[in-house]
């Protein structure tokens, strides 16, 4: 169950490709006067569909290609363990997302890093620090096949 129509859905898959689009241009797109168009996307936002609008930097043209998944396992699952991980967790620049995962792992984290040696300091000196943390295993990237951050709408 959704709060959104298929008119808002357009709205919605062409935002996510042109988030800087105008309203003029993005209306005609979607088959809209600018008004409705405009009403629409502010709807949108502020029911929370629509949370914010950013710019997509390319990670290998500012130094962090390598992208590193971790699986961590803590050493136990009381509320008090997960929550100080993942207040600590979240203060790590360099992790992108964390997941709390069910099966063999506590949770996957998302990293980015220049290299490999980058990695170990990031390791070493956050990840390893982690409150509650049992154990871990890295597995470094080696090629994105594909990568979107548009839901499918």
């Amino acid at each position: 169950m959704h709060d959104y129509d298929d008119t808002d859905a357009r709205i919605l898959r062409v935002l996510q490709a042109a988030g800087r689009i105008s309203n003029a241009e993005l209306s005609e797109k979607v088959n809209l006067s600018a008004s409705a168009c405009h009403r629409r996307v502010q709807r949108l936002e502020s029911t929370g569909i629509i949370r914010d609008y950013v710019a997509m930097v390319d990670a290998r043209k500012v130094g962090r290609p390598t992208t590193v998944f971790v699986e961590i396992t803590l050493s136990g699952q009381a509320d008090e363990v997960l929550d100080a991980f993942e207040r600590e967790v979240a203060l790590i620049p360099d992790v992108l997302e964390c997941h709390l995962m069910a099966g063999s792992a506590d949770y996957l984290l998302k990293v980015v890093a220049q290299d490999t040696e980058d990695f170990a300091r990031i390791h070493r000196r956050s990840l390893a620090r982690l409150p509650g943390v049992a154990q871990m295993q890295s597995s470094f990237a080696l090629r994105t096949v594909f990568k979107t951050t548009a839901l499918p709408v």
